[in-house]
C-alpha cells in the first residue's frame, strides 16, 4: 500500500513515464530479392529513366517473358517499347542493332544464348566492330542478354555457356551476374554504356533470392563493368568463378573451412574487360590457384585466367600449378545423372582444392 501511495504522491509524468510499456527495436529483416526481379528492377528504373530504352524479344511483352524477366513492363510501357518479335533471333538482332546505330538504347533478349548463334553475324560483325571501323564515330549502345550455360534436363542444344565464345570478341563487352546485387547493377551499367553489352544470365539462378543491400535497392545503384568481387576472403587458396558456379564455390569454402582451410571466393562479374589485377593480389596472397566454370575446358574462362597468371607477376608467388575446374569436354547429355557428372559439383571443387594444396 505504501508503494501504492508513493506513486499517487508522484507528478503525473512520472507515473505515467513508469507504466509505459518499454520496446527493443529490432533490426529489420533484410530485403530478399529473386534474380530475376532484380533484372526486372534494373531495367524497369532504366526505361523509365531514358526514353530512348527499349526491350525487344521474342515473348518479352504480352507473355511477360519466357522466363517473367520482363513481367510487368509491356502494361507499364505499352508497344513501343516493349516489342514481341517472331521467332527470328538474326532479323530483330539485326533490328536492334540499327536501332542503336540510330540513337537507341535497345535490349535484345534471346530466349537463350544458344539461340544467339542465329545471330552471331549481327552481335560479332555488326554490333562489335562499327565503333572500331568508323573511326570512333558510330558508337553500337546495345544490350543482348539472356539466359547462358547449362539448365537442367534441355541437352546438348540447349546447355552451352558462351562467355568464352564472346569473351573472345574485341569490341564486345562481357557479363556474368551471378547475385541478384550482380544482376541488377550489371544490367543497368550495360544498359547505360555506350558499347554492346552482352549478358550472359542463368536460368537455373532466375528464382533464387539473395538479400539485396540498402545500397542496390536505390535507383543509382551501379556496378563497373570490369571489377570483379571478393565474395569470401581466404589465406590458403583462390577460388575464380563466375556465374552460378560461384555459389558452388561458396559451398565448397564453408565445407573446408571446418577442416582449417580458407578459401578466397573471386566472383569475376565481368569476362570482358577481365579484373585480372583482382586476381594477381589474391594469388599473391595465397599462393595457390583454381578456377571454376560451367563451360568446356578448351579455350575457356578459366584458361584464360590460368594464362594471365602465368604471364604476370603473380606467378613467382604460385606455389603449385593453377587447377581448372570445368564443364566435361562432350556435348551435354540429356540423361540427369549424366548431365549431373558433366557439370562441375561441389565435390568436384573440394577435390580440386585438396588436389592443389596436396592435402
Amino acid at each position: 500500500m505504501a508503494a501504492v501511495s508513493g506513486l499517487v504522491r508522484r507528478p503525473f509524468q512520472q507515473v505515467s513515464g513508469l507504466l509505459k510499456r518499454r520496446f527493443h527495436r529490432t533490426v529489420p529483416a533484410a530485403l530478399q530479392v529473386t534474380v530475376r526481379d532484380a533484372i526486372n528492377q534494373g531495367m524497369d528504373e532504366e526505361l523509365e529513366r531514358d526514353e530512348r530504352v527499349f526491350l525487344l524479344g521474342e515473348e518479352v511483352a504480352q507473355y511477360d517473358g519466357a522466363y517473367k524477366v520482363s513481367r510487368g513492363l509491356w502494361k507499364k510501357y505499352g508497344d513501343k517499347r516493349i516489342i514481341d518479335t517472331p521467332i527470328s533471333e538474326m532479323g530483330f538482332a539485326g533490328i536492334a542493332v540499327g536501332a542503336a546505330m540510330a540513337g537507341l538504347r535497345p535490349i535484345c533478349e534471346f530466349m537463350t544464348f544458344n539461340f544467339s548463334m542465329q545471330a552471331i553475324d549481327q552481335v560479332i560483325n555488326s554490333a562489335a566492330k562499327t565503333y572500331y571501323m568508323s573511326g570512333g564515330l558510330q558508337p553500337v549502345p546495345i544490350v543482348f542478354r539472356g539466359p547462358n550455360g547449362a539448365s537442367a534436363g534441355v541437352a546438348a542444344q540447349h546447355s552451352q555457356c558462351f562467355a568464352a565464345w564472346y569473351g573472345h570478341c574485341p569490341g564486345l563487352k562481357v557479363v556474368s551476374p551471378w547475385s541478384s546485387e550482380d544482376a541488377k547493377g550489371l544490367i543497368k551499367s550495360a544498359i547505360r554504356d555506350n558499347n554492346p553489352v552482352v549478358v550472359l544470365e542463368n536460368e537455373l539462378m532466375y528464382g533464387v533470392p539473395f538479400e539485396l543491400s540498402t545500397e542496390a535497392q536505390s535507383k543509382d545503384f551501379l556496378i563497373p563493368i570490369g571489377k570483379a568481387k571478393i565474395e569470401r576472403q581466404g589465406t590458403h587458396i583462390t577460388v575464380v568463378s563466375h556465374s552460378r558456379p560461384v555459389g558452388h564455390c561458396l559451398e565448397a569454402a564453408t565445407v573446408l573451412s571446418k577442416e582449417g582451410i580458407e578459401c578466397e571466393v573471386i566472383n569475376m562479374r565481368t569476362i570482358r574487360p577481365m579484373d585480372i589485377e583482382t586476381v594477381e593480389a589474391s594469388v599473391m596472397k595465397t599462393n595457390h590457384l583454381i578456377t571454376v566454370e560451367g563451360g568446356w575446358p578448351q579455350f575457356g574462362v578459366g584458361a584464360e585466367i590460368c594464362a594471365k597468371i602465368m604471364e604476370g607477376p603473380a606467378f613467382n608467388f604460385l606455389d603449385a600449378p593453377a587447377v581448372r575446374v570445368t564443364g566435361a569436354d562432350v556435348p551435354m547429355p540429356y540423361a540427369k545423372i549424366l548431365e549431373d557428372n558433366c557439370i562441375p559439383q561441389v565435390k568436384d571443387i573440394i577435390f580440386a582444392i585438396k588436389k592443389t594444396l596436396n592435402i
